[in-house]
Parts: C-alpha cells; structure tokens; sequence
C-alpha cells in the first residue's frame, strides 16, 4: 500500500496539524505543509520560532504531540526503513565520530545507501578533497558544516532537509554551495533558515512561522508583493513585527 502512494501521490511532503508540546511550552502549534515533488521550499522564521522542531518532526526524528506527516507517501516513523532511503537531513547540530577522518566518514555514509554518490564526487562537491584525510575533530565549524552536507546527499534522496544550509560559512564557500542545491533540480528540498538571501535565491515557495504557526505562505514574489516591500526581509518584518536576526532561544 505505502509503495502504490508513494508513486501516486503528487507531494513530496504532507504534514498536516503538526502540534508539539512540552510541559510548559508549545513549540509548534498546528502548522501544515504540502510540498510539491521537486520543489525548493524555504521555512522561515526567527530563533526559537519552531523551525527546527517542525522539520524534526517531518523527517521522523521527533515524534509529533498530534498531527501526521507523509514523505512520498510514506510514514516516517511506521516506514522508517524505507523513508531512510529517500531522504537526506542536515541539521544544525553534526555529532560525527571525532576520530574518523572525512573520507571514512562518507565511505561510512554510503554504505547505508544502495546507489550511493561516489566519494570523490561528495568531497569535490563540498570543496573537502584537500580535506579527505582530516579527522573531524580537526576540521573548523565551516568544513563541518559542509561535510554535513555532503553526508545528506551522499545517499542521492529524494527529499533533502537543510537547516541552517550555511552557518559558519564564509561568502565564498556560501555561494558554491547554494550552487550545489541549485543543481538539485529533480529532488525536493527543505531549507530552513534565517538568511532572507538564501531563501529568495534558492526557494520557490516559503512559509514564514513565527511562534509555532505559520502566518504565510508564498514564493518570495509573493509576500514581496503582498506587503508592498522592497525585500524578503522587509516583507518579513511586516508580517511577523520582528527582525529575523532577533536573538530569541533556540527552538525546542
């Protein structure tokens, strides 16, 4: 059954009513998202806003208070085995054996896929070849950051989950790597981020939460022109009465 959804249905995500709380907190309050198969949608919203739980909860990582939530069809948490192979996530956090080196590390990775990207192509990728006998240890935040990325796509999913896509990297490595996600143009992305830049570059679609729910929805164009602003940015402020960059706590 799951298999004939798979090719039948028309989205790569379905989440419907996602709610997650705690014991004192709600940190996600019934968001819902339907996103298309090959599409780039960016989530959007400050620092504790809920994106990174919203995501966890889509990929399967963090099981929701209510709601329900579909990858091509298929249940992340009853076909966990099978939305493995579908589905790459980078999240903000990388907690990677310190003492294997980069290369070890991918060669690990693809071992759990049966079409796995060949390493050298995973490093060239994320500009880590000079990097391929470090240990992880030894790498900056920056290289971590990319190796992480190249670990989410080393499988060649379907669906990919980026949070946070470039914390931590310089301009120059930010722009080849956007690059990398513009050459995805068969597989479904998830980008979750607060750099306004990013999000209008890379995405076709963005939905904007801001304290657990979403408040909008739209392609940048869109929110640009629904609230007469010059910017995403501006458009964003305009919505939610807040600056991206406010430094609120981390999500749950």
């Amino acid at each position: 059954m799951t298999e004939q959804l798979e090719q039948n249905t028309p989205l790569a995500i379905d989440a419907q009513h996602l709610v997650k709380r705690y014991k004192h907190k709600t940190a996600v309050d019934g968001i819902s998202l339907q996103i298309g198969r090959g599409e780039t949608f960016g989530i959007l919203g400050t620092n504790g806003a809920g994106k990174t739980t919203t995501v966890e909860m889509i990929a399967g990582l963090r099981q929701p208070s209510e709601g329900s939530v579909r990858i091509l069809g298929l249940d992340p948490f009853t076909d966990r085995a099978k939305v493995r192979q579908i589905l790459g996530v980078q999240l903000q956090q990388a907690y990677l054996h310190g003492s294997l080196t980069v290369r070890e590390l991918v060669n690990l990775y693809r071992s759990f896929y049966p079409n796995p990207l060949e390493t050298d192509r995973a490093l060239s990728m994320v500009q880590l070849t000079d990097k391929a006998r470090t240990k992880f240890d030894n790498l900056s935040g920056g290289q971590m950051q990319r190796l992480s990325i190249a670990l989410a796509l080393i499988g060649q999913p379907r669906v990919v989950i980026l949070d946070e896509l470039t914390t931590g990297l310089d301009p120059k490595a930010r722009r080849r790597v956007w690059s990398t996600i513009e050459s995805l143009s068969d597989q479904t992305v998830i980008l979750v981020s607060h750099a306004m830049d990013e999000v209008e570059r890379l995405c076709n679609r963005v939905a904007l939460i801001d304290e657990g729910r979403v408040i909008a929805q739209g392609s940048p164009h869109q929110l640009k022109e629904q609230t007469q602003s010059a910017t995403l940015e501006d458009a964003f402020v305009a919505l939610t009465g807040k600056d991206v960059h406010d430094d609120e706590e981390e999500d749950a």
